[in-house]
Formats: C-alpha cells, sequence, structure tokens
C-alpha cells in the first residue's frame, strides 16, 4: 500500500486486509406474456470499505479504541483517504460497525473490524430565485423604482381638494330656473286668450 489508510488524520494501525463493497440498485419489473424482466438502474449504492485488522499489548489496544470509538459515537462524516478508494472520488464516510474481539488464547492479541459507508456532503439550499431569469428580476427592480417615483410625485402635488358632491350645487340652480319661469304659463295662457279673441 502506497497511502496508508487514515481515517480523520488517524492512521489506521497494523491493517490485515482491506476490501471494498461496491453494487448498483437495480429494480426489476416483470413483463407479462414475456420471458426476463424489464431493468431499471437506481443509481449506485454507497461505496462500502471493510478492514480488520490487529494489535498486541493494552496501550495500542486501549489507543485504538479511545480514537475509534469516540469518531464511532460522534456518527459525524469523517474524511478516508487509501489506495483502495482511487477512482471512486470517496471523500466522506461514517462508521457504521467497529467490532473489537480479545482472544483467551493469546491474551496480548487484539483484533478489530471496521465498517465504513459512503457519506457525500449534502448539498447546498436550494436559492428560492434560482429559477428566475436576471433580465426577469431587472424589470421587477425597474418598476418597483417607478412605483416609488410615482409615489414622490404625489408628495410633491400635495393634497388634492376634496370635489365632494356635484347634484346639491345644480338641484339649487334647477330651483331657481323653475321659479323663474313659473309665471311664463300664464303668460302663454293670456297670449292665447288675447289671439284667439281677436280672430
Amino acid at each position: 500500500m502506497k497511502v496508508k489508510p487514515v481515517l480523520d488524520q488517524y492512521e489506521l494501525p497494523r491493517i490485515e486486509s482491506i476490501s471494498t463493497v461496491e453494487h448498483r440498485a437495480v429494480a426489476a419489473h416483470p413483463v407479462p406474456g414475456r420471458q426476463g424482466s424489464v431493468l431499471q438502474d437506481l443509481g449506485a449504492a454507497p461505496l462500502q470499505v471493510e478492514i480488520t485488522g490487529s494489535l498486541s499489548g493494552d496501550d495500542a489496544r486501549d489507543d485504538f479504541l479511545d480514537a475509534l470509538r469516540q469518531r464511532f459515537q460522534a456518527g459525524d462524516p469523517l474524511t478516508f483517504a487509501a489506495d483502495i478508494t482511487t477512482a471512486s472520488q470517496v471523500q466522506y464516510v461514517v462508521i457504521t460497525d467497529l467490532r473489537c474481539r480479545e482472544v483467551a488464547g493469546d491474551p496480548d492479541s487484539f483484533q478489530y473490524y471496521l465498517a465504513l459507508c459512503e457519506s457525500p456532503p449534502p448539498p447546498p439550499p436550494p436559492n428560492p430565485l434560482g429559477g428566475i431569469e436576471t433580465d426577469l428580476l431587472a424589470q421587477a427592480a425597474s418598476i418597483a423604482d417607478d412605483i416609488a417615483g410615482a409615489a414622490s410625485l404625489l408628495d410633491l402635488l400635495g393634497s388634492v381638494p376634496d370635489i365632494g358632491n356635484p347634484i346639491a350645487p345644480l338641484s339649487q340652480s334647477l330651483d331657481q330656473v323653475r321659479s323663474a319661469t313659473a309665471g311664463l304659463g300664464q303668460v302663454g295662457q293670456q297670449l292665447g286668450d288675447l289671439f284667439g279673441s281677436a280672430g
């Protein structure tokens, strides 16, 4: 191994074997009246790394358990580098399984098994305005500026006088016309009588 496996800046000691498990999630859809199934590729499942190793001595065992158990209990994604993950683009992993074993016939021997699962960082939160074109945003800003300018223009004009109800003055004028023309009916009657008698 050119690159010794390093988990979160902790160099894993005395590794005996390291292996990866990669598979794709494939759904099989049977077709009535036809042999076989139509396969639907659902994408690659997270890459898994399995590491086994052995230590000897109480100090080495205690250091290993202290370093790994803290990281396992935290459950946070950890950086990981190893030759076997080359070209897999694995950057972060989570410890999913940690097994330790001591053998009665060899009290100084300590064996461990470590399972890691790929955990890519979450995507950034979406921008709520990301789907809006920049031209539309500029137009909206221009409209807002126009509205603000119209509001300031109304402030410059001052208060608009209240016209009120125009019917009341008209009613008074009509009353004056009626009173002025009230005697015309009698004059017309007298003229009719005069010309009628003359004929």
